[in-house]
């Protein structure tokens, strides 16, 4: 992700470029929830690999324009190929853990394990980016943690085969982040085309071994499936570039209302405390290592414990 100071921005011009922000954060996050209630329907009938062909197939025609817009250049010079190619491949490995774990777990759960996401990447930054942490976003890492146990519920029967691919899905994901934050230069365009390639070319390995014939309704769904995933991206990216990240990204959060509110009311699906629990560690967990990032990036604070 990428943050931006306060200091950019005409001071008359915080108000409405911030509302802008928060709407753009909140439209993108929102449009993320509906694809994962999307593809939790999907699910139901169609293989992983499918949903991967067909969703990266309508993703790469909505995207057309921009690729075209990039030309050859911006690809070819992209830096470090294999960091972007493993990039790619942890991006299509994790979107088939959390649709894998979606047939067989509420959407809530899934979407709670996948919370820790950034709370793995500060866990790992001292070690693949050289990053120092200090006391206070360690014991907010081993927080997160807690927060994972919680909702995993090892006694009960959350401890599950698919809630440990989430988890393993999750962790991917954590690695994606931090591949993408080694490729700093690379534009939005090529990172999320790579991407959708990898997924596209995943799809097409796989989905001819659980191939279902889609019904005409499906195959819409299965369009929208792709189109509404490339919206959020972009309301997302464009939200982080007209306001400051301390403004917008606490606001991504609001994904697990959004999942338990279309889980309860698509699928039936009721909260267990465990996962409720385990998913208010996590938000709190995370949105301190956020806080501490931010205080350890001001001028003033580079002398300041991390």
């Amino acid at each position: 992700m990428t943050s931006s100071s306060s200091a950019q921005y005409p001071k008359d011009a915080h108000a409405p470029r911030h509302l802008a922000g928060i709407g753009l954060m909140a439209l993108g996050i929102f449009l993320f929830a509906l694809n994962d209630a999307l593809g939790k329907w999907l699910i139901a009938t169609y293989s992983v690999g499918q949903l991967l062909l067909i969703r990266s197939a309508a993703a790469l025609v909505f995207l057309a324009p921009l690729i075209w817009r990039e030309r050859l250049v911006s690809f070819t010079a992209a830096p470090r190929p294999f960091i972007q190619l493993l990039r790619a491949v942890l991006a299509t490995l994790e979107v088939a853990c959390f649709y894998w774990a979606l047939a067989y777990m509420p959407l809530a759960d899934v979407m709670t394990f996948y919370l820790a996401g950034p709370i793995y990447v500060t866990a790992m930054s001292p070690f693949l980016l050289g990053e120092k942490v200090g006391w206070r976003r360690w014991a907010a890492v081993l927080a997160g943690f807690f927060g994972v146990m919680i909702a995993l519920n090892p006694s009960g029967q959350s401890l599950s085969p698919a809630a440990l691919v989430a988890i393993a899905g999750s962790f991917s994901f954590s690695l994606l982040m931090i591949c993408t934050r080694l490729v700093p230069g690379t534009s939005d365009v090529v990172l999320v085309t790579s991407q959708t390639v990898a997924a596209l070319i995943f799809g097409v390995v796989v989905a001819p071994f659980a191939w279902t014939p889609p019904r005409l309704e499906d195959s819409l769904l299965l369009i929208l499936l792709g189109v509404t995933a490339m919206m959020a991206h972009m309301c997302i990216n464009r939200s982080l570039k007209i306001a400051p990240a301390t403004v917008v990204v606490p606001y991504q959060y609001t994904t697990i209302v959004w999942a338990v509110l279309l889980g309860f009311f698509i699928f039936g699906d009721i909260p267990t405390v465990s996962m409720l629990a385990g998913a208010a560690t996590i938000i709190a967990a995370g949105l301190y290592i956020f806080v501490r990032e931010r205080v350890r990036a001001r001028p003033h604070a580079v002398a300041e414990p991390p």
